[in-house]
């Protein structure tokens, strides 16, 4: 796929070849293709994509945490002791990242989960709303406390991981509001029980709504195959993927009946359908936290690929080609949340269009399956 610019024209033109990265965002600014002979695209455009008549709106159900982030400069050794360079608090929990992330680019988020009678519960409740989120549908539950992440993060990128279970998963798919969900454009389920994950997906479907599942790490030892057979997008890491491929009957490399979006950290991602795949090393940055990276992935790659009815108009299409766009998001949102200290990235279009730079779709590699 060259990386030259392409004629202005509609969506369409996806189906030749990679259409101008200014072109796409300007479709999403004011609804419409720039027809032939039009006013010419603007190079810095004030990106409203809420005004442009395709505002996904999206149920995020999952995980929902009040993160504590420490950065040091190494990892101590058993009885030993290091100084804290910085400490921040913030909202956290993948499904709560995933819903920020969604509004910071232009979409309507729902936040479904569960926390605890108390002030961390309290916090991550008032960051949500406060980012613009929808946190009626939340569950709090009186009895557990709110899980509390601490990330520690040495100077070389190194993490180490502690946590409650707390309250977060104390949710089931019967509190979540049927109409709720029957308004939305996409559930967008991370990890939880695989009971209410399968509970939600199925009645996902049944209100013809489209469902993706980030289950994250726990995917080996969970069994979440109920709800992965429900879904038409999943999210997964490589080592998440060969987990799946060594466990289950479905194979994330070579999918048959879905969409896969594989994250390869510093190496990019792959999308991968039954029809061919979509591939691209990311954007070099100077990472600092990658803790949510995998979170303003999926929200970016959401963001433009529910905005395209060509893309999930009637459930997710499996062709490559038309992800070249959400990957080319996805990847930069990842990026972003990589130079943030915390695990909730600050998302906008023009963040992303700056961490794009110009050309972005030169390193694309598309392969088509026949």
């Amino acid at each position: 796929m060259s990386g030259e610019e392409g004629e202005h024209g509609g969506p369409d033109d996806w189906d030749e070849e990679l259409a101008d990265w200014d072109e796409e965002v300007a479709e999403w600014e004011d609804g419409e293709g720039n027809e032939e002979g039009g006013d010419p695209i603007d190079d810095d455009p004030d990106l409203e994509p809420e005004s442009s008549g395709r505002t996904p709106k999206v149920v995020s159900a999952g995980h929902i945490n009040w993160d504590v982030t420490i950065h040091v400069g190494e990892l101590p050794e058993p009885d030993g002791e290091t100084r804290i360079d910085l400490l921040e608090q913030s909202g956290g929990g993948s499904a709560a990242n995933v819903a920020v992330g969604l509004v910071g680019l232009g979409g309507q988020s729902v936040v479904y989960g569960s926390v605890g009678g108390d002030e961390s519960g309290a916090l991550a409740l008032r960051e949500l709303a406060s980012a613009g989120v929808d946190p009626g549908q939340v569950l709090v539950d009186a009895d557990e406390p709110t899980s509390v992440k601490y990330a520690i993060v040495d100077g070389s990128g190194e993490l180490l991981m502690l946590a409650n279970d707390g309250a977060n998963e104390s949710f089931t798919a019967a509190e979540l509001d049927r109409d709720t969900l029957a308004a939305a454009d996409h559930l967008h389920l991370t990890g939880q029980q695989p009971g209410t994950a399968a509970a939600l997906a199925t009645a996902a479907g049944e209100a013809e709504t489209t469902r993706s599942f980030d289950p994250g790490r726990r995917i080996g030892d969970r069994e979440f195959e109920a709800a992965l057979h429900a879904t038409d997008l999943l999210f997964v890491n490589a080592l998440e993927a060969d987990a799946l491929a060594d466990s289950t009957d479905i194979d994330p490399w070579e999918p048959d009946d879905r969409v896969v979006a594989i994250k390869l950290g510093e190496e990019g991602a792959t999308i991968r359908t039954p029809h061919g795949d979509v591939s691209h090393p990311g954007f070099d940055v100077d990472a600092v936290d990658t803790v949510g990276a995998g979170d303003a992935f999926a929200a970016g790659f959401l963001g433009a690929a529910l905005r395209d009815p060509e893309i999930a108009g009637d459930g997710f299409s499996h062709d490559p080609r038309d992800y070249q766009v959400p990957l080319l998001v996805g990847n930069a949102c990842g990026a972003i949340a990589a130079e943030t200290v915390t695990a909730r990235a600050d998302l906008s279009w023009d963040r992303v269009r700056s961490t794009m730079g110009e050309s972005p779709e030169s390193d694309l590699l598309i392969e088509i399956r026949v």
